[in-house]
This record gives C-alpha cells, sequence and structure tokens, in this order.
C-alpha cells in the first residue's frame, strides 16, 4: 500500500497555489480594474480536451479568475480558427488557449505562432520558449512550470543533480530540459536529455544513474523498476488509457519500490499544469495594470 510520504502530490500543492493566486487577486483588485479573465477555445468533442477544459475552468473559479469557453465544430477550418484567434488577440481578456490535440486539418505551430506572446497563457509560443530559455521573464510552458513549482514546494534539490528527462516533446521535454539547467530558483542541475530513439543500453545507463527522472513519452508502464536506482525521485508526465484507467509513463508498483518520492497518475502532473495555467493567467492580467510583485517573476518560479 503506498504511503503518502512517498508520494508527490500534485493536488494538494496544485490547490495551494489556487488559493495563493486567490488571494493575491483580493489584494490587488480594486474598482478601477476588471478581474482577470482567461479564454478558453475549444474545437470539436473530444471527451478528454472537454474533460481537460472542465478543469481549467473549475480551477478558474477558485482562483477568482473570470472565463469564456468559445466551443467551435470539427469541421472549423485553419482560416477560421485564425479568425477567431485574431479576434481574442484584439480583445481585453488577459490571456488565452486553444486546447489541443487539434482536428487533424489544422496545423497546430501555426494556430500556436499567431496567439499574442503575451496572451499565450499556455506558454508554447516560440517567443516564450526563446525568453524562457534565456531565463528572461515570460509565459512559462505550463506543464514544465508546474513540474518546477511541485519540486520547489516539496523542497526537492536541484542543484548539482542528475536529472534524466525522458522524451523532448516543444510541450513538456525540451522546455522543461532547459529550465532545470537554468538559473531558476529551481534549477542549476546536470541535466540529460532522452527519449524512446535513445540506444537501449546507453538509456538505461542514464537512468540507472539519476537521482530525478521526469518521464513524458506516452507509453504505458515504460519505465520499470529495473531501470532506476534506489532513492531515485521520479515525476511521471503520461497520461495513457488503458482497459479503462487512467496510466502514466511509469509501471507505478515496480518502481515506488524503489523510488523515495513519486508522483501518481493521475493526481500528479496534471493539478501543476493547471496551476501553471492559473499563475501565468495573473501574471499577463497584472503586466496589463503595470502590477509589480516578485512573486511568480523571474528567478522566483
Amino acid at each position: 500500500m503506498p504511503t503518502k510520504s512517498k508520494i508527490l502530490d500534485g493536488k494538494k500543492s496544485s490547490e495551494s497555489i489556487i488559493s495563493d493566486v486567490e488571494q493575491e487577486i483580493i489584494s490587488l483588485l480594486n474598482d478601477d480594474m476588471n478581474p482577470p479573465k482567461l479564454g478558453v477555445v475549444l474545437v470539436g468533442n473530444n471527451p478528454a480536451s472537454e474533460s481537460y477544459v472542465r478543469n481549467k475552468i473549475r480551477a478558474c473559479k477558485k482562483a477568482g479568475i473570470e472565463h469564456i469557453l468559445i466551443k467551435l465544430d470539427e469541421t472549423i477550418s485553419e482560416n477560421e480558427l485564425l479568425i477567431e484567434i485574431d479576434k481574442l488577440n484584439k480583445s481585453d481578456i488577459d490571456g488565452f488557449i486553444v486546447q489541443l490535440p487539434l482536428p487533424s486539418h489544422i496545423d497546430m505551430q501555426n494556430i500556436i505562432n499567431s496567439i499574442d506572446p503575451s496572451k499565450d497563457v499556455d506558454g508554447f509560443h516560440p517567443i516564450n520558449f526563446g525568453k524562457t530559455a534565456l531565463g528572461l521573464p515570460s509565459m512559462k510552458p505550463a506543464t514544465p512550470y508546474g513540474i518546477l513549482k511541485l519540486i520547489k514546494m516539496n523542497k526537492i534539490e536541484t542543484k548539482g543533480k542528475h536529472v534524466v528527462v525522458v522524451g523532448r516533446s516543444n510541450i513538456v521535454g525540451k522546455p522543461l530540459s532547459i529550465m532545470l539547467g537554468n538559473d531558476f530558483s529551481i534549477g542549476r542541475a546536470t541535466v540529460t536529455s532522452c527519449d524512446i530513439n535513445t540506444p537501449k543500453n546507453l538509456l538505461l545507463s542514464e537512468l540507472k544513474r539519476a537521482d530525478i527522472i521526469i518521464i513524458a513519452v506516452g507509453r504505458p508502464g515504460f519505465l520499470t523498476g529495473d531501470m532506476v536506482k534506489e532513492g531515485v525521485i521520479v515525476i511521471d508526465v503520461g497520461i495513457n488509457k488503458v482497459d479503462g484507467k487512467i496510466i502514466g509513463d511509469v509501471e507505478f508498483d515496480s518502481v515506488y519500490e524503489k523510488c523515495s518520492l513519486i508522483t501518481p497518475v493521475p493526481g500528479g502532473v496534471g493539478p501543476m499544469t493547471i496551476s501553471a495555467l492559473v499563475i501565468n493567467t495573473l501574471n499577463s492580467w497584472k503586466s496589463k495594470y503595470k502590477i509589480k510583485t516578485k512573486r511568480y517573476e523571474k528567478g522566483n518560479l
């Protein structure tokens, strides 16, 4: 039976962040200001996407952030979607997301590139990626940002530690590897970036030496107990549906026996991604009103 002392509880950490954001909004809001507002664009009727959107909206409500949901038909053309995004770019909304994945006839990167970087609260735009890589204030990519917040809130040391990131996606693996090696309040790690194409012997060698493993490859049960050393910290970004159950990229039972800390799936990284989205929306709102506070800014994560 898993013990609480070994579990990195993303849900608990996320609730703490959302409560902090709510209190900050209450303390800053006055009669001359509108509360923060998030836009959510949902294309089609993907059940998983609809569930994610509901969770994001629920978190925004708890944080005191207003929202607008824009539901569009699956058959919408790429040009029509770009028109909707342009409207949001020009609106007084503080930030918005386009829920992924998109229908196959729409080029995801074209959509991401069309979002105003100052309203890109998912942190996917190339300008935000570049600023994050340089350690500059930016909309940080939501999942990597959430993972770093989870690490910080649980007082996990990264400075000088050997971190292996398995997965090189533009949304998770690449920015996360950069951020962990950067000069943030959480960072300064020695980072090895791998993926499923890394030769098996090399991958095993790196994994067995890792102090912290973060895996995001979309392969259920990919990481097993015989691939890690005693005392390792494991953060599982994977979300896979198998036989009606949601499981991660980690074979939980065998890895749990050897690790010192591990994230559950669900209840680990997912809630932290949402809390990072909430932080980005808060920062966009503060920027609009030229509010300067130290919390959640450069070097402070």
